[in-house]
């Protein structure tokens, strides 16, 4: 199997090989660290990390593990809340991740449990019977509840596939993660894919990027979650050097070139975002949400209440009817149709439940999680949800095409007048409308981002945003490469100086919530 480092692919003999359909291939299978990790003084780091997760392994289980897998996290770039609605997103991975080392019991070995360790000590060990059709315990969260994900996705996706799993072993886990929890980059979604393909690899078995990245999406949502997919296939399928366009049914990963003389400054708002704990009135209430809208722009645009409900799930399953109104009007934008059907003011149930002749709990009858929405909503924003997906699912592409725009002009019209400062400041005016648009609209943001996104423009960024799923968690600026240093001073000064002085973070910690990042590469196997 071929080791890969970024776009370019190599064989055992470490020559480039080039392979198409970069989906299709399995995750690279690494005998060193350096096709991940470069060379340097990051090789050198890394190094040192992975002698130290081997000896703490060790140290833990008295034997050495069989085989580690690595995902990393990653900033959304723009297309926020909008992957669960079908619309492609434009993320890219950063250095941070996740490893797994995986050690199987022998089969004299009598205890039939998985035991899950971290090398922080804040999360105490973990232990589980080994039963792949074990429930998990929403009620009682745990952080090892991210690796059972993981366990029980492999096994139902090795049934799926028609091979013998066997009957279940135990398995020692230890976990080292470097993406910070609670920011909005995805630790979550890095432990899950690092859980499962470590899990593949002690069982030797691989499978597509594009498969895994949707077998890892639906482990997630085993901890409660209704995930869209975007965290997990970007962490999977990532390349070197490059965003990604993601799009999904079926996912897919395009190549996005960003401008020279930008970079990307991730900020910590400090502010923990929980996507699992709090999901019933943030994150799977705005799921919820959407497809009520989805539905009333259904029957609104004339479909029948009991067709719209069993065919209209997302938002995007609505935008053709929405369309074809706004094409009435020589327009093509759904958000006039949004305008025109839906009221700004909140909805009852009682009032959805009058347009769409069916009670709320029927419609979600087969989704806890989102009966526990019902439970927890007052009411529900239709109006505000919808708008920002047309919206911000239109600035994603906005975003894409201004890669593109330039090499347009340049082959067709024979000029390139799109100055890269012009480029720059085009990606930056796309963020910060998508901001507005996740702070106004979806109201997913929080006090402590909107003061860190208004510090980053004031200090020279040309466009920043919330990332992530948003109520606490990070902020992403789009910085002139120049000023790369001076900004993260001034984030420093102005920011992060007086909670460093309130005992809210340490000094020498900074450099975990504030960096540069240029895009990373995707999931791996390392078997030494």
């Amino acid at each position: 199997m071929p080791l890969e480092s970024g776009c370019a692919k190599y064989d055992a003999n470490g020559k480039e090989n080039q392979w198409r359909n970069y989906e299709e291939l399995p995750i690279p299978i690494c005998s060193s660290l350096e096709p991940v990790y470069g060379g340097g003084s990051q090789l050198e780091e890394a190094q040192l990390r992975f002698d130290n997760f081997k000896a703490k392994f060790l140290q833990v289980f008295g034997h050495p593990p069989d085989v580690f897998a690595r995902s990393p996290g990653r900033v959304n770039l723009i297309g926020e809340h909008i992957d669960y609605e079908g619309y492609s997103v434009l993320p890219m991975a950063i250095r941070q991740d996740t490893i797994v080392a995986i050690r199987k019991h022998e089969a004299g070995e009598a205890e039939k449990f998985l035991r899950i360790a971290n090398v922080n000590d804040k999360y105490t060990m973990c232990t589980y019977p080994a039963d792949p059709d074990q429930e998990i315990d929403l009620k009682n969260h745990r952080w090892g509840h991210y690796f059972i994900c993981g366990y029980k996705g492999y096994h139902e996706f090795a049934k799926s596939k028609g091979l013998d799993v066997g009957v279940p072993v135990g398995l020692d886990i230890l976990v080292d993660g470097t993406v910070p929890t609670g920011s909005g980059l995805s630790s979550s979604a890095a432990f899950v894919c690092s859980s499962t393909i470590a899990l593949m690899a002690a069982f030797d078995v691989n499978f597509p990027k594009k498969e895994i990245a949707q077998l890892t999406c639906e482990c997630e949502r085993h901890i409660g979650t209704q995930s869209g997919g975007m965290d997990q296939a970007i962490s999977v399928m990532a390349k070197s050097g490059f965003a990604e366009l993601i799009d999904f049914n079926p996912i897919r990963a395009t190549d996005v070139q960003l401008p020279a003389g930008g970079s990307f400054v991730i900020a910590h708002s400090l502010a923990e975002s929980q996507k699992a704990v709090t999901a019933a009135t943030n994150y799977n209430n705005r799921v919820v949400e959407c497809r009520l809208a989805a539905i009333v722009l259904g029957i609104k645009l004339g479909m029948k209440p009991q067709e719209a409900i069993s065919k209209v799930k997302t938002l995007s399953d609505a935008e053709g009817l929405c369309v074809s109104f706004a094409s009435s009007r020589d327009l093509s934008d759904p958000v006039l149709a949004v305008k025109e059907f839906l009221k700004e003011e909140p909805y009852t149930a009682e009032e959805i439940e009058n347009i769409t002749e069916e009670s709320l709990p029927s419609i979600f009858g087969n989704s806890p999680t989102s009966l526990d929405v019902l439970k927890a909503a007052k009411h529900f924003k239709l109006f505000q949800r919808s708008a920002h997906v047309y919206s911000e699912a239109k600035r994603v592409h906005a975003f894409k095409d201004t890669e593109l725009f330039p090499r347009f002009l340049k082959s067709h019209l024979n000029c390139c007048y799109c100055s890269e400062e012009d480029m720059l400041k085009k990606l930056g005016d796309l963020m910060n409308e998508s901001h507005n648009s996740c702070s106004v609209l979806y109201e997913c943001s929080c006090p402590e981002l909107e003061e860190l996104v208004k510090i980053c423009r004031d200090n020279g960024a040309l466009g920043a945003r919330l990332t992530g799923a948003g109520w606490g968690g990070c902020a992403v600026a789009l910085v002139k490469e120049n000023i790369v240093p001076q900004f993260i001073l001034n984030l420093k000064e102005c920011f992060y100086q007086s909670r460093i002085d309130r005992g809210v973070i340490n000094n020498n910690e900074l450099g975990l919530y504030v960096f540069a990042s240029k895009p990373s590469s995707g999931s791996a196997i390392f078997k030494f």
